[in-house]
């Protein structure tokens, strides 16, 4: 994570360099061309005088020599041109091969020849090739008989403004670099926190309760979040604790005196008359007993699940071989048919608990529930969302979509149901611990029935597959 701020950090010094680097850079090369100019000016100023002065004497051998002797100095092209643009004086063999090159000349010429001095011809930037073109005209406002021109070759200075940038561009880096230095240990002192307690909280969404942040590291204002949540964790846990110790000491304190109730109410059965309503209401009376004890029972079950929140990798072949030859009697009991329909070595995360127990409420339901003839057990996988299907599908009464969300909460029966014995907590628990797992479990329309008038349940578990280092 801390590279995640040097690429905020980093960036942000560069263009702070740039902005600063840039300018500077760009004046640096505007003044090395200024500079140019200027002496490039003066050149041709000179020269334009001496020209004047050798025209109306005629004598032009001392400019002659003058301007040959300045294209050996320097290597630049200098000429003496009359109005038509032929070469008057000067190396000409050495103008005409450096004028033919130049778009701007003849611009620049023209503009002489009129009697104005023209605007620089340059480009500054150092990737651009074109030469520095001067023209001075010689004579004055309609008495201008020629011009002095100079065709400047900018290779060198060009030359010359690429190694300052690149001395520019090395000093930016300098404090770029110490910036670099710097944030990286300061970042990762940062961020390491943060990370542990993002880790932290990755593992308490899955139901780790006990887990805590680090809060010894990192700046003072992370070290004050990670004490407020780690007090806040503090309480959640002793919440929890509290709600199961409560409802698994309530289950437990009730069960003794329901236990004993139940002895007495049916020891009541050799002294009722054969006459009246009293064997009617002794049925009734035991039979709540029996739900009341089947309620706490599920109460106990719940609380000592509930303590249970890691899940664990599992074969699925492992779980299914332990458990569908039981199936398998029961469904041939009750005169139904189980198929089972699972590819081998499927290895998924299984919930706290165990798969098998919530793969048995499942199995239990549709026996007890679903007037079924066909039960099916079925499994697939889907690479891409990393996941494990597992599906019990029936052909029975079924529930109605409006009822299937209610069906997962907990002491919800169908009205179909009220007189078949249970609690209404098992697919409530089971969809809890499957939650607790990271997967999910929800109710979809199941096989088709028999006489066609719609379709059965089928419940569907999704669980995460194993990773592969598990």
């Amino acid at each position: 994570m801390h590279r995640r701020l040097l690429v905020v950090l980093v960036p942000l010094a560069a263009l702070l360099v740039a902005a600063l680097g840039v300018p500077l850079s760009v004046t640096v090369a505007e003044r090395e061309m200024q500079e140019t100019y200027v002496n490039r000016l003066g050149d041709v100023g000179r020269f334009a005088s001496l020209a004047e002065t050798a025209l109306s004497t005629g004598r032009t051998e001392a400019l002659q020599q003058e301007l040959t002797r300045y294209h050996e100095l320097y290597g630049i092209p200098v000429a003496l041109i009359d109005t038509s643009g032929a070469v008057l004086l000067g190396p000409a063999d050495a103008y005409q091969n450096a004028a033919r090159t130049e778009a701007a000349l003849p611009r620049i010429v023209t503009a002489a020849l009129a009697g104005a001095r023209s605007e620089p011809s340059w480009e500054w930037a150092p990737w651009d090739d074109s030469a520095l073109v001067v023209a001075e005209p010689v004579g004055r406002d309609s008495e201008v008989v020629g011009a002095v021109v100079t065709i400047s070759d900018l290779t060198r200075t060009r030359e010359l403004i690429l190694v300052r940038w690149a001395r520019l561009a090395g000093l930016g880096l300098l404090p770029l670099l110490a910036l670099t230095a710097v944030a990286w240990p300061v970042s990762a002192w940062v961020l390491r926190p943060v990370r542990k307690l993002d880790a932290a909280t990755s593992r308490i969404s899955a139901g780790d309760l006990t887990i805590r942040a680090d809060a010894e590291a990192g700046p003072i204002e992370l070290r004050r979040l990670a004490q407020s949540f780690n007090t806040m964790m503090d309480a959640v846990e002793n919440a929890a604790q509290r709600q199961r110790a409560f409802v698994s000491d309530a289950s437990h304190q009730l069960r003794n005196p329901l236990t004993s109730l139940r002895l007495a109410v049916e020891s009541l059965a050799p002294h009722l008359r054969p006459e009246g309503d009293g064997q009617q209401v002794y049925d009734v009376a035991v039979d709540e007993l029996k739900a009341m004890q089947r309620m706490l029972n599920s109460l106990q079950a719940s609380a000592r699940m509930e303590s249970m929140r890691r899940s664990s990798p599992v074969d699925l072949d492992e779980v299914l071989a332990t458990r569908v030859d039981r199936w398998r009697a029961l469904t041939a009991t009750a005169g139904q048919t189980l198929t089972v329909d699972v590819p081998p070595g499927l290895r998924l995360l299984e919930p706290p608990g165990g798969l098998g127990s919530i793969l048995d409420e499942l199995i239990s339901n549709a026996l007890r529930l679903s007037d079924a003839q066909v039960i099916e057990v079925s499994a697939d996988v889907d690479p891409a969302a990393a996941v494990v299907t597992v599906v019990v599908r029936d052909d029975g009464q079924g529930i109605d979509v409006s009822e299937r969300a209610q069906a997962l909460q907990r002491f919800w029966r169908s009205p179909r149901h009220q007189n078949v014995p249970g609690t209404g907590l098992g697919l409530a628990i089971c969809a809890g611990l499957v939650t607790a797992a990271g997967g999910e479990l929800r109710l979809e329309a199941g096989l088709p029935r028999p006489d066609g008038s719609g379709h059965g349940l089928a419940a569907v578990v999704v669980l995460p597959v194993a990773p592969a280092s598990a």
